[in-house]
């Protein structure tokens, strides 16, 4: 049986860091790898500029999900309007994902980072999802209280919140 491929692939557009970006996300991420990496030619150069040789896409997975890098030059940046989360499971992912991802980058309130390539993510636990479904609740609005100074989040401080305990 043949696998078909994910309907929607997210490009990310770098000015010339597509392959080393790649390569460290999936350094970062179980279940990823890199794929096909295409080079641009001497064809459409008067359009593209770029030289013949380099990098123009890395095709990469993490954690099986399906993303493509694109070394476009320095016309798009990246901005906050778009974010990947990364749901973890306990503090422990929470550290090794907050860690990662913000080598040489920008930490920011409530989980919300920016990498040294300029990408935004979320960190999130799981556990928070969880809270967030009570919204109404004393609890949550607790919860909410204490996340508001945190950068890295604190699963515990946010479980303790939630309970109403100190």
């Amino acid at each position: 049986m043949a696998t078909l491929a994910p309907r929607v692939i997210p490009c990310l557009w770098f000015a010339d860091s597509a392959e080393e970006a790649a390569r460290h996300y999936v350094s970062i991420f179980p279940n990823s790898r890199l794929g096909a990496i295409t080079r641009y030619g001497k064809e459409g150069f008067e359009f593209h500029g770029r030289p013949e040789g380099s990098v123009m896409t890395v095709d990469f997975e993490l954690d099986g999900q399906p993303y493509t890098a694109l070394n476009g030059g320095p016309l798009f940046t990246f901005s906050e309007a778009i974010s990947f989360q990364v749901m973890c499971d306990g503090q422990a992912e929470v550290d090794h994902f907050w860690d990662r991802l913000t080598e040489g980058g920008e930490e920011h309130p409530c989980g919300w980072l920016k990498d040294r390539f300029g990408l935004s993510w979320q960190v999130v636990p799981k556990e928070w999802l969880e809270m967030a479904k009570d919204s109404g609740s004393e609890g949550f609005k607790r919860a909410m209280q204490a996340m508001f100074p945190m950068k890295k989040l604190d699963v515990a401080a946010l479980r303790r919140a939630y309970a109403g305990e100190g």
